[in-house]
């Protein structure tokens, strides 16, 4: 993508947006896989209604700080707080304990999580994969969770597709069931984990697309992503991180018109020359 190809500048960022308390507080959190330092004292909040794009080369640490906000893995130091929790532990006599499965379980409601690969049930059909998880975990009554499910594939541009199987789909049109999906549960916050790279070019878009009208109206993202053309339209913030640190932060104008890190013009100038 080259800088001509970027959208107009970001119109969330104008000065007029006021951002909620903070609903994501990472504090100096360490990461690491047999011996491999993957997170070094990161620390992040993010603001309930903000939109947050990270982004960096592949190692950088980026989906594994989202796997570690949403419990998908167990941090080695420091604390994430998400919607209102203290994910994976709670705190005892001025120590944390490690909570069980359960208890994480009951945490992960609040956060939704949209994954490079759709992760959709393939014997089951689009309006089943959607009600699934609100009948079943949340027991929600099952008419009114079919209800709700057509008014998210109404939402997300696929209001004929609730008795298609995720076979029949294409990658765009799985991906935005599984953002549907996502929001079934109500959850508090999105995360996405590059949820565009497996998609081919010309469904890249409608994709995009959901998520900005998701930006717009007020939803609370972190996005992974390398798509800096969606950074440039939906973000509050642009972060980017290099070998497991945040290196740079800052409004998507800023971000890419004035960058402060050496990291990031590297990382601009490789990624904007494609």
């Amino acid at each position: 993508m080259n800088q001509q190809d970027l959208p107009a500048p970001n119109r969330r960022a104008n000065g007029a947006r006021t951002l909620g308390e903070p609903i994501v507080v990472i504090d100096r959190v360490q990461k690491s896989f047999h011996g491999n330092h993957v997170l070094k004292d990161v620390s992040l909040t993010v603001h309930k209604g903000e939109v947050v794009v990270i982004c960096g080369r592949s190692g950088s640490g980026k989906s594994t700080l989202l796997r570690c906000i949403d419990q998908l893995e167990t941090i080695d130091g420091g604390t994430i707080h998400a919607a209102g929790h203290l994910m994976g532990f709670r705190e005892k006599n001025g120590k944390l304990v490690p909570l069980r499965d359960a208890q994480i379980a009951r945490q992960q409601r609040d956060l939704g999580m949209v994954f490079q690969s759709f992760n959709l049930f393939p014997h089951v059909s689009v309006i089943d994969n959607i009600t699934m998880a609100p009948v079943r975990i949340l027991k929600r009554d099952k008419t009114e969770a079919r209800n709700e499910a057509r008014a998210l594939l109404q939402r997300v541009g696929l209001p004929d597709k609730e008795n298609a199987y995720p076979r029949q789909l294409s990658g765009g049109q799985q991906q935005r069931v599984a953002i549907a999906r996502a929001l079934a549960m109500k959850p508090k916050v999105m995360l996405f984990d590059e949820p565009t790279s497996a998609l081919d070019p010309e469904m890249i878009s409608e994709v995009l697309d959901v998520m900005i009208d998701l930006s717009e109206q007020g939803m609370t993202m972190i996005v992974v992503t390398h798509e800096m053309g969606f950074a440039r339209a939906a973000a509050d913030r642009v972060v980017l991180m290099h070998d497991g640190r945040i290196v740079e932060e800052a409004p998507p104008e800023e971000f890419f018109q004035n960058p402060r890190s050496e990291h990031t013009r590297l990382f601009l100038s490789k990624i904007l020359s494609h």
